[in-house]
Order: C-alpha cells, then sequence, then structure tokens
C-alpha cells in the first residue's frame, strides 16, 4: 500500500501516474484541507476536488483545476446582483459543493463524504481529508496582514510578497480517520510535488502526522516541487525565498530531510545531486516534469522503484 500526502495539482498528475502503475486500491492519497473555504454557504474543498477531477480524467487541462468544459452561468448572474464572483464556481463544480454542503449538515464527517464522492465519480483508491476539523492556512503578506489561502492566492493571484504563513486551528486538529493508520501501514510513503509550505505544511501541521511521517522516513520519497529553481506552478519558488529558504532542489531537501530518506530531482538539478546527500537524502535523478499521463506514468514507475 502506498500512502501519498498530496495537495494541488502537482500531486494530482502524480497520483493519476500511480493509479496507471499500481491498482487504485493499493493507494491512498491524504490530501491537504488547509485551503478549504466556505463561500456562498457552500463548503469548497479546492485540493480534494482537484484530484477527484484529475484522476477521474475530468478536469480542465488547461488549468489544472476545474472541469472541462465548464460553462460559468450561475456566476455570470450572480455577478448582475453584485455577488462575490472574485472565486468562480463553474456550474457543474457547484453541484459537488452543494452536495458536500449538504452531507456535512447531515451530520457526516468529511472522510465520508469524500469516500461517496470519489466512489460517484468511479475512483478506486482512498482519499482522506488530513483532518476534519478547521483548519485554515493564512499567509501574512506586506502592507495587508494575515489573508485566508484563498484571498492571497486567487484573490491577489498570489502576487503579493508573503512575510510568514500559519495554519489556523492546527493544535485543536485531530488527524482525520485512517490518516495515521494509513502512513504507519504503508509499504511506502510519498510526499507529492506540491507546494511544500501551502500544501504539505498543512497536512504535517496537523497533531500526530509529522511525527508519522517522520517514523516511516527510510520508507519515505518526495518529489520535489522545484525544478530549475523555478516552480512547475504556483508560487512555491517565490514564496521559499520569501519565507526565508533556497528556492532549489537543496533547499527542498533541507525541508524535507526529516521526513524522507530519498529525494526525486528532475535531470535539469542532476549537478545538485551532491548537495542534495549533503542535506541528508539521497537523490534519485529522473525526468519529473508532468506533461501528460505517460509521463506521469513513468515518474510514478522512478517513485516506486526509488
Amino acid at each position: 500500500m502506498i500512502a501519498a500526502l498530496a495537495g494541488g495539482v502537482g500531486a494530482a498528475r502524480l497520483l493519476r501516474g500511480l493509479l496507471a502503475v499500481v491498482p487504485p486500491e493499493d493507494v491512498t492519497a491524504i490530501v491537504n484541507v488547509g485551503d478549504d473555504m466556505v463561500l456562498h454557504g457552500l463548503r469548497i474543498s479546492p485540493d480534494l476536488d482537484t484530484v477527484t477531477y484529475t484522476l477521474a480524467g475530468a478536469v480542465n487541462p488547461e488549468t489544472g483545476w476545474g472541469l472541462v468544459g465548464e460553462t460559468w452561468q450561475a456566476m455570470d448572474a450572480l455577478a448582475r446582483y453584485g455577488g462575490q464572483t472574485w472565486f468562480r464556481l463553474g456550474d457543474r463544480d457547484l453541484a459537488t459543493h452543494l452536495y458536500r454542503t449538504q452531507r456535512l449538515a447531515e451530520g457526516a464527517g468529511l472522510a465520508a463524504v469524500t469516500a461517496e464522492i470519489a466512489s460517484a465519480w468511479g475512483l478506486g483508491l482512498r482519499m482522506l481529508p488530513a483532518t476534519e476539523d478547521r483548519l485554515e492556512t493564512r499567509v501574512d503578506v506586506v502592507g495587508e496582514g494575515e489573508l485566508s489561502f484563498q484571498e492571497y492566492f486567487v484573490g491577489r493571484r498570489h502576487a503579493v510578497p508573503a512575510k510568514a504563513v500559519r495554519y489556523d486551528g492546527d493544535s485543536a486538529a485531530r488527524p482525520g480517520p485512517g490518516v495515521l493508520d494509513a502512513v504507519a501501514s504503508a509499504e511506502l510513503v510519498v510526499v507529492c510535488p506540491s507546494n511544500p509550505v501551502l500544501s504539505i505544511g498543512p497536512i504535517l501541521a496537523v497533531p500526530g502526522v509529522r511525527d508519522a511521517v517522520e517514523a516511516r522516513r527510510a520508507d519515505a520519497v518526495a518529489v520535489s516541487p522545484i525544478v530549475a529553481g523555478a516552480a512547475i506552478k504556483g508560487p512555491a519558488d517565490r514564496l521559499l525565498v520569501e519565507l526565508g529558504h533556497e528556492a532549489s532542489v537543496v533547499g527542498v531537501a533541507r525541508l524535507y530531510a526529516p521526513l524522507a530518506a530519498t529525494l526525486v530531482i528532475d535531470t535539469a538539478d542532476e549537478a545538485l545531486a551532491g548537495a542534495v546527500e549533503a542535506e541528508g537524502m539521497r537523490a534519485v535523478v529522473a525526468p519529473s516534469i508532468m506533461h501528460g499521463p505517460d509521463e506521469a506514468a513513468a515518474l510514478a514507475r522512478v517513485v516506486l522503484s526509488a
């Protein structure tokens, strides 16, 4: 069994590769919920939905999130009334949030609702929210103070410099059902190529999760989200520098050395393999940019063999 710490587009693509080379029932994705929000009275879980839509083959390939062929009539009608449309929800995507909100109001837990949604899309893997409790990623930006993750990422298009990031609610949050057992029983723990601060950080902030992953360090493989000093998607490179880290595979190794024994780095960073190993991680060099399903499957095979 494989337990994968996942958040966002990069994780979804690697999970798609894993499902192409191992039975889906052998994969458990532990997914970030620090991005979750309530908007229009609806509970929205962007990373859970991105993973779901990607694995179902329904994700918008141009953005890496949302649904392909989406329409926007609800948002256009809302704009007529002067409602909040800065975070746009497609017409079919709205159904996911309506269902999640309904089931949570009925007393179901987020883990159970996530399983129901995954099953409705025909997915065979287990998807577990990192926690069912409130956990909110907050970004302290220059000149404005703290913003919620979505205000920073979508509202400001992650273009404002950050001073700090914290995970509000982390001290009281409990690991979601099955999370600790999945890490403890996995043959392989994978840290997906997600933003170390905004996607993986909230998962590890849930009390007990970091300790569980560190206990499996010898059986853990991380994939660097930084290639040749830049993020494949999103602000990871810039944010790492703003928070005092190095935007390179070496900087990633410094963050992940306590968690995983091995770091997969792209061929573009082969010259830095020695520096990665000096930080205490074995470096495995392989093509890591997932342009499509074939590249994702090839990277998944590298992770499994590592």
